[in-house]
């Protein structure tokens, strides 16, 4: 709904023009993970790591143009840094190569990678949230750990078709908002790492396009197309 618009020069829809906003659903932290080799425990080691480095630190992403990918294209050109970019046809064939040390690094979603971080299986660097996550505490955010402004999410929302009438879009997010206040399934939400966060129909069309406009400058300054 964000990034679409901007990565591709051609869709068939509008998400600002053909959508009635209702509420935003829950927002997922994206987090960074690494091989337990890559000898980086922040991401201040993970930027002194890179410009000694440069472009030799590779990170996964589930393919070109993927959230994955511009989420560290973020991260690459807040921190001044480059890194090797390794696309691969899914998220689940780059954490397998991530698992082996194929690849050093991976910014993905944090009900993938959460319960191979609790394990040891990999290294939780950060959290892109501005806000560090209930599910893992102890991991910091990018933003508190050298990038400030860093924000990197995955958020979910519910929307209409435009036109509906605005009464009916009252009570829909009226609902919403009264369902995730729901303590047991936040608590169920927030196991897996996600965090209820309603809005109003206006918060969530002003949130969509600040999200719209963060992705538009990564991707173009990043060059990055998808046709």
């Amino acid at each position: 709904m964000s990034i679409n618009p901007a990565l591709h020069s051609k869709l068939s829809y509008d998400p600002f023009r053909d959508f009635a906003p209702v509420s935003r659903l829950v927002v997922n932290p994206q987090m960074l993970v690494a091989h337990p080799s890559l000898p980086v425990k922040s991401v201040r080691d993970l930027v002194a790591l890179a410009k000694r480095r440069p472009g030799q630190i590779s990170y996964a992403s589930a393919g070109h143009g993927s959230a994955q990918h511009l989420g560290m294209e973020m991260l690459k050109a807040m921190a001044g840094i480059d890194m090797l970019h390794v696309p691969y046809k899914g998220t689940g064939p780059a954490l397998v190569d991530l698992f082996s040390g194929q690849v050093s690094l991976q910014f993905t979603s944090m009900p993938a990678v959460l319960p191979h971080v609790k394990t040891g299986k990999l290294k939780g660097i950060a959290v892109g949230s501005p806000k560090r996550s209930p599910a893992v505490p102890e991991v910091p955010t990018v933003a508190e750990s050298g990038v400030p402004g860093f924000e990197f999410v995955a958020w979910y929302g519910l929307f209409a078709p435009a036109g509906t009438p605005p009464p009916i879009i009252n009570r829909l997010n009226g609902q919403i908002v009264r369902i995730l206040g729901d303590a047991e399934l936040s608590q169920r939400l927030a196991s897996q790492g996600a965090e209820p966060s309603p809005t109003t129909p206006e918060g969530l069309a002003r949130y969509m396009r600040e999200d719209h406009e963060r992705w538009k400058k990564v991707i173009k300054d990043a060059n990055i197309r998808v046709e």
